[in-house]
């Protein structure tokens, strides 16, 4: 209940006090010393009937007795007096909260993967792990990222309040990236995520109806979400081309399907348009792999990145086979990404060849549970296979050759 609500208000209640107090610190301290108090309060208490309230009332205390104790001149006195009443609702162009919440954090001051960090962070979902995780780079990387963006934000009182209606789309990119992640972080199991994601995708598709990019990232997430049922079974993740497609999604295929159409009439293609397109090709079977290449080509054209050429590679497997498809991989700085390995490992498969060391190094950076349990059972059979290889040449060695002479005269 509590991890649900801190999920849900995290962003809600630092956005709250961030506005008032201009200091991102004391307001994630104040947040989380209040949700400190509930785990402690709730169990015995019970959950009070208006918790997200509760959590900012009560942050608001923490935050006035923080800056008490702390004061030594007027300035804390005033801020303590002004935090003691309920701060007005900010008026502007973006009408939900959260969204407002991200869009302040993507200011253009700040370098965009920063800007795409620290929003995360404060919108409470994600750990520093589970960003550093998403960005492919050490934990410890992304924590001195996200300290430095907020560093940057005290040092040049970059304000935190809601953009005017021109400075939005300057800070669009940054934005569908933090919805983007958001979405992917609640892939597998964490439903609330990935259903968040999709409402913020569908608000900013009526605040900027003319963004292609705003309506293909719906598109995608409509497309990859439309498959939920069908991605785990009894807790077991079925990979796409082993999933019952009569449990996908009819409703969301149809309705990101019409979008990316309504996107291809626009003709400024982009990354999200062109993953959705990708998603709306594997949405229509069988796969037209041929045009899931081309896509990819198109996508690594405007946003080249080793993850798509991994994707691409995929399609390749699928259109000029296995070793082509291991050519590229192996040309890829991808070592700390798990599905790299795991890819790498499928290939090995349909060569012939030993897959062990590719999942064992998948198993080693893979995170999630299910992802976890579908990579032991892989290494499994893999090592199964292998003995009866190893069992098949024993037994080949000991047997005599065709056409010999067994008496050795």
């Amino acid at each position: 209940m509590i991890d649900e609500i801190f999920r849900a208000e995290y962003g809600r209640a630092v956005s709250v006090l961030t506005r008032v107090l201009g200091d991102i610190d004391l307001a994630e301290e104040a947040v989380q010393d209040a949700f400190t108090t509930a785990a402690e309060q709730w169990p015995v208490k019970g959950v009070p009937p208006a918790p997200a309230g509760w959590i900012i009332t009560t942050a608001r205390n923490r935050a006035i007795d923080r800056l008490r104790r702390e004061s030594k001149g007027h300035e804390k006195h005033a801020q303590a007096a002004l935090l003691q009443h309920e701060p007005e609702e900010e008026v502007g162009d973006v009408p939900d909260d959260r969204l407002r919440l991200i869009f302040t954090c993507c200011h253009p001051s700040l370098a965009l993967q920063a800007q795409v960090a620290l929003t995360l962070k404060l919108l409470g979902g994600l750990t520093t792990a589970e960003i550093a995780r998403a960005f492919l780079v050490p934990e410890p990387t992304m924590a001195q990222r996200i300290v430095r963006a907020k560093g940057k934000i005290r040092a040049a009182r970059i304000p935190y309040r809601v953009p005017r209606d021109a400075d939005l789309p300057g800070r669009l990119k940054a934005v569908l990236a933090v919805v983007y992640l958001i979405f992917n972080e609640g892939y597998l199991d964490k439903q609330d995520l990935e259903t968040e994601a999709i409402r913020l995708g569908r608000v900013l598709a009526q605040l900027m109806p003319d963004e292609p990019e705003v309506w293909g990232l719906l598109a995608l997430m409509l497309l990859v979400a439309s498959r939920r049922d069908a991605r785990l079974r009894d807790g077991e993740l079925v990979v796409l081309e082993h999933q019952d497609r009569w449990r996908w999604d009819a409703d969301l295929i149809a309705e990101g399907q019409d979008i990316v159409r309504r996107c291809l009439r626009w003709n400024q293609p982009g990354q999200y348009q062109i993953q959705a397109a990708i998603n709306a090709v594997h949405s229509d079977p069988p796969t037209d792999w041929h045009q899931v290449v081309a896509l990819y080509d198109q996508l690594l054209a405007i946003a080249p990145s080793p993850v798509v050429a991994l994707h691409r590679a995929v399609a390749v497997a699928e259109t000029q086979g296995p070793a082509k498809a291991l050519e590229l991989l192996d040309a890829l700085d991808l070592d700390r990404y798990h599905l790299f390995h795991a890819i790498r490992a499928d290939l090995l498969t349909r060569l012939g060849e030993d897959p062990r060391a590719a999942l064992e190094a998948a198993l080693e950076r893979a995170e999630h549970p299910a992802e976890r349990d579908l990579l032991r059972t892989r290494l499994s059979l893999a090592t199964a296979d292998q003995q009866d290889h190893a069992d098949q040449r024993e037994q080949n060695d000991q047997d005599p050759q065709p056409g010999g002479d067994a008496t050795g005269l």
